[in-house]
């Protein structure tokens, strides 16, 4: 063999153990397990609207997750994701290789957000509790629900503005705009408000917000479902009368004091709007968000002529209802006596 030929093979050696040296150094930077997620089996990454891809690197960097960031940088180059960075929740799993994690990030999948509402009694409650299960700006959604203007086409007002929110569980995506929360909350409510329901609250006299409003009073009541149509009997029966509801609750919200237990003069000589021993017929507002057990309550009330009801003396979260103020005020004396003797304020 000519010594031209030698060297032309000893070349095409070198030049495929190079290919095969870099491929297999290329394979190792794409499928080597580059995330260590500090002990947990899976985390959540968090990528801001408005990232890019410098600030999702030292975001990985700031949790401790990336182990090789070169080699991660490199694969995300090669598939263009510095250039489409895409807002989200993203599941990171134990282990995983930059393949996997460029994959995913690139396509925007990300993982919803399960969010609870239970009975949120201020807006500034429940939006905190929102954004923090969101990237919805806390001021923002704040904004919204205070302002008659933005709320007029949703027929609210700063007032009855939670009476928007039907108690559920929902799914967000995390980057989800206050905004778009709020058009997402008005579908639910359309949903929840049938054909069924609103006739029942018309033939009550009453429509969706009004309905929502006595049924956080219920809700406020009595935790025992049970007794909830028999309480909403009741004030349905004052409102016809009318007589002023005289709700405990809302007293208590009028004063944003929810620890008070024993509701006295010094509490109802308070002017508020709220104030229902002062104000005839409903707050201006839900005093919380009611459960559905509230709302079903309202809609189907016990059938009854009691106009008055107290806590049992038995203290066990039932409530004694009578048709008299003279029977009210003996049931009403049992209780407070039960009250003193316990030496509950």
């Amino acid at each position: 063999m000519s010594a031209i030929k030698k060297y032309l093979f000893a070349l095409l050696g070198l030049l495929f153990l190079l290919l095969v040296i870099f491929g297999v150094e290329a394979i190792l930077k794409v499928y080597r397990a580059n995330i260590d997620l500090n002990g947990k089996k899976e985390d959540y990454l968090l990528i801001r609207t408005g990232w890019e891809f410098p600030q999702v690197m030292a975001e990985l960097r700031r949790q401790g997750w990336i182990q090789n960031e070169a080699s991660f940088q490199w694969t995300a180059e090669k598939v263009g994701y510095p250039q489409k960075v895409k807002p989200g929740r993203y599941l990171l799993t134990e282990g995983m290789n930059n393949f996997n994690l460029v994959r995913l990030l690139a396509s925007g999948r990300q993982t919803p957000v399960k969010l609870t509402f239970n009975k949120f009694r201020t807006i500034d409650t429940f939006v905190s509790a929102v954004c923090k299960k969101l990237e919805a700006d806390s001021n923002e959604l704040r904004h919204f629900l205070t302002d008659d203007v933005y709320l007029r086409p949703y027929g609210l007002n700063a007032n009855n503005a939670i009476s928007l929110f039907i108690p559920n569980t929902y799914e967000f995506y995390w980057n989800t705009s206050a905004a778009s929360f709020i058009e997402k909350m008005e579908e639910a409510h359309k949903k929840f408000w049938t054909a069924e329901r609103r006739e029942a609250a018309k033939r009550l006299g009453l429509d969706a917000t009004s309905v929502m409003i006595l049924a956080s009073i219920v809700e406020e009541e009595s935790e025992n479902k049970q007794e909830r149509p028999m309480i909403a009997g009741v004030y349905l029966n004052r409102l016809k009368l009318p007589m002023p509801l005289q709700a405990d609750p809302t007293v208590r919200f009028a004063w944003q004091d929810f620890t008070i237990k024993r509701v006295t003069g010094k509490h109802i000589a308070i002017q508020s709007d709220y104030n229902t021993y002062k104000r005839e017929g409903l707050p201006p507002g839900p005093i919380c968000i009611p459960s559905i057990s509230s709302i079903e309550a309202v809609l189907h009330p016990s059938t009854h002529k009691y106009l008055y009801f107290c806590a049992s003396d038995k203290l066990n979260g039932t409530h004694n209802f009578a048709e008299t103020y003279a029977m009210h005020q003996v049931n009403a004396k049992k209780y407070q006596a039960e009250l003193d003797r316990r030496g509950i304020n």
